[in-house]
């Protein structure tokens, strides 16, 4: 049976793909998410989400909104499933703002959104493998790996990756998922025993 993408995660993709399309003819550095701008244009909250830097960037947030999102998109209703996803792309932008050296640096894409994917998954589906840099792990290990490198990623910056803006839609993801399931309490002791 052929792979087919579930409908809001081709949406998503179509949509992130076309705007990197018009990206290439008009200048869209307006709608990036320019800490400095954030108050008096808070749709770039939104919209920083949808742009990417290069082809790298979408090739990478692509993959992974495919291979997290479709599999989260089975998992709950779409409303959650968008809901997850601008969570963590608002909240991610939040904390680039929050941590942003220069005011007027701007950053963008949906990396924070899909972190938000991944930290919900590891909550609602801890014990499920997925593969991280070749190796199988359940996905509630997987979180740790992925939070602790972007952690590390604050502090010890590499290049133009916004490391923060990854933690901050992770954690958005794994409350988020928390309160889906109810109990954050007992959810939490939980996951602690995996360490």
């Amino acid at each position: 049976m052929p792979f087919r993408l579930p409908p809001v995660t081709t949406a998503l993709t179509v949509i992130i793909i076309a705007v990197f399309v018009l990206q290439n003819f008009y200048d869209l550095d307006s709608f990036a998410f320019t800490p400095a701008y954030a108050f008096s244009q808070p749709w770039i909250f939104v919209t920083a989400i949808f742009l990417h830097a290069n082809i790298l960037h979408i090739f990478f947030n692509l993959f992974a909104l495919v291979m997290f999102g479709s599999y989260f998109e089975n998992k709950v209703s779409w409303k959650t499933y968008l809901l997850v996803f601008f969570l963590g792309g608002i909240l991610g932008n939040v904390g680039y703002m929050l941590t942003a050296s220069d005011p007027y640096t701007s950053g963008l894409g949906a990396s924070g959104a899909i972190y938000g994917i991944m930290g919900a998954l590891a909550v609602l589906a801890p014990t499920d493998t997925v593969f991280v840099y070749g190796i199988p792990m359940p996905m509630i290990i997987a979180l740790f790996v992925w939070g602790g490198l972007e952690v590390f990623g604050v502090f010890v910056p590499s290049g133009d990756v916004a490391s923060i803006a990854h933690v901050f839609g992770l954690v958005s993801g794994v409350a988020f998922a928390l309160y889906l399931r109810g109990d954050a309490k007992k959810k939490i002791g939980s996951i602690l025993e995996y360490i």
